[in-house]
């Protein structure tokens, strides 16, 4: 179980930290997902990692129930996995664009992925009536549907956008 005091890394550090492909390219993946710092970027790729890992342990099993289990699973994702060979080609802007932060921003909710990142931590961004305060937390395919801002924000949000419309208006 291990102590309760000394949470273990949910996440790996590259071994090799100054390697300039690998910033260049987490700075281009953070600037497109809104991301705050690289350890979420990390982090998702060690999620990614095990799904991998448990896909390749249940290609030498001949159980497949354990196998409809992980399928069902990427599935309710929203991740089109058929095969064992679809899970081990899925790729980290897959899973990034599952996170609630990047759904809220491509539903339209949002103008930027920083902007939806504030909505979620500041408790605007609902699901399903629920507040939805994590912006990492990776979003069921149905549950997209059932995203929203909560009614006392969306309210402020249209005052002001009424009122930034009526200054643009009297100042031309």
């Amino acid at each position: 179980m291990g102590n309760p005091k000394r949470q273990r890394s949910k996440f790996s550090r590259p071994k090799k930290p100054y390697n300039k492909e690998r910033i260049d390219s987490e700075r281009v993946v953070m600037k497109e997902f809104g991301l705050r710092r690289k350890k979420e970027i990390w982090r998702t790729e060690s999620v990614l990692r095990d799904y991998r890992r448990r896909a390749r342990e249940l290609q030498a099993l001949p159980d497949e129930a354990k196998q409809a289990a992980l399928f069902d699973k990427l599935n309710s994702l929203g991740l089109q996995v058929n095969e064992i060979n679809d899970i081990l080609s899925i790729q980290l802007n897959d899973l990034l664009s599952r996170r609630l932060q990047t759904v809220v921003h491509r539903k339209g909710l949002a103008s930027t992925p920083s902007h939806s990142r504030q909505l979620i931590v500041h408790g605007h961004v609902m699901i399903s009536g629920r507040k939805a305060k994590y912006p990492g937390m990776l979003v069921m395919h149905l549950d997209e549907a059932k995203l929203s801002i909560d009614e006392k924000m969306a309210s402020k949000m249209v005052k002001s956008m009424n009122s930034e419309l009526s200054e643009v208006t009297e100042n031309e």
